[in-house]
């Protein structure tokens, strides 16, 4: 046995209301005193109700958080951490918020808080994103890191059950992923597995009763161990594609990772058996990349790029992208390979032929 495993230096404070009634005591625990508070504007009525709990402490508001952080956006948010004389940022939302509270700890240093309102696992992770002239860069930095991620089950209960689920199998993408990274370990291994299991049973709950916050909780559970995978290793081909999909064509992040993982997986299988077996075991299935695209159908999530609007010709593009990048994965990378995964995820094609 023979590996090194780097542990992530923050706080995790997670029990229902916590959204509301832990935030404030971590900034005061921080020596924080003017927070700039950041979100999305769907995700704005949230936000005003953390940044109201923090009272004196919120400097400011600011809800202009988009998908796959464009620059010009993050530009805008690091002018106003400044303009309102910010010493520490909270991000609430998914990864678009966490992403722009990321960027501005790159630029300006302040210490984030996270308080995540989806699956995506972002909070769990020094990688931070950031798009320009249509190309999504991505990179990591220990600044970036939330030094304390305030998870609140509540917060969940009003994302709709399509997103939950694709959400919820975004963060099954980074246990993944985790599983044949270069720089794997035992223990991120098991942090994958037992993600997986916790992700894929809590789904079918939360889609029978999406205001069950027992079920609510186990998949936010599930979605900090595998963000916390995915902060821990080297992401792979299935990151790279949906990366390229969503910056440079602007698909929408989570239902691309829904669509693209069972095509990413089928191609890595041969290479990666190790990961294959854990997996079934966390599936209880022989057939992951099945059991994954069954998952997803099951509750109307997207099953082909061409649903989430990509162009057959935007293909190849795409393809030559990917391949074209320097990146870890367990199966050689080849133009026609990247073509070839991207071509059976356009047509949702059956698993078998990929």
């Amino acid at each position: 046995m023979n590996f090194s495993y780097e542990a992530q230096p923050m706080r995790v404070v997670f029990r229902p209301g916590a959204s509301v009634t832990a935030t404030a005591d971590e900034a005061q625990r921080l020596g924080l005193r003017r927070l700039l508070v950041v979100s999305g504007r769907r995700g704005s009525d949230t936000a005003r109700a953390v940044a109201d709990s923090l009272g004196p402490l919120c400097a400011g508001l600011h809800t202009e958080a988009r998908m796959h952080v464009p620059a010009e956006v993050a530009d805008r948010a690091v002018e106003v951490a400044r303009t309102v004389g910010a010493d520490g940022c909270v991000a609430v939302g998914g990864g678009s918020a966490i992403g722009l509270g990321k960027a501005i700890a790159l630029r300006t240093g302040l210490p984030l808080i996270a308080v995540p309102s989806t699956y995506s696992g972002s909070e769990m992770t020094p990688v931070w994103g950031l798009t320009e002239d249509g190309r999504k860069r991505t990179s990591r930095d220990p600044s970036v890191l939330p030094r304390s991620v305030v998870y609140d089950p509540e917060l969940t209960l009003s994302m709709p059950v399509a997103l939950s689920v694709t959400s919820g199998i975004n963060a099954v993408a980074h246990a993944v992923e985790a599983l044949y990274a270069p720089d794997a370990s035992p223990l991120v291994s098991l942090m994958a597995e037992e993600g997986v299991r916790a992700m894929v049973s809590a789904l079918p709950e939360v889609a029978a009763e999406p205001e069950g916050l027992e079920a609510r909780g186990r998949a936010l559970y599930a979605a900090w161990l595998c963000g916390s995978c995915l902060g821990a290793t080297t992401m792979g081909l299935h990151h790279k594609l949906c990366h390229v999909l969503g910056g440079t064509f602007g698909l929408p992040h989570a239902e691309t990772h829904t669509v693209v993982l069972p095509y990413a997986l089928a191609y890595n299988a041969p290479t990666a058996p190790e990961a294959m077996r854990v997996l079934g075991r966390a599936l209880g299935t022989d057939n992951a990349p099945g059991a994954l695209r069954t998952l997803a159908g099951r509750f109307g999530a997207p099953r082909s790029l061409a649903e989430l609007g990509l162009a057959e010709d935007d293909l190849t593009v795409a393809a030559e992208q990917a391949a074209g990048q320097a990146y870890a994965n367990p199966r050689e990378v080849t133009l026609d390979g990247a073509r070839g995964v991207l071509r059976a995820a356009y047509e949702g094609r059956a698993l078998d032929a990929v």
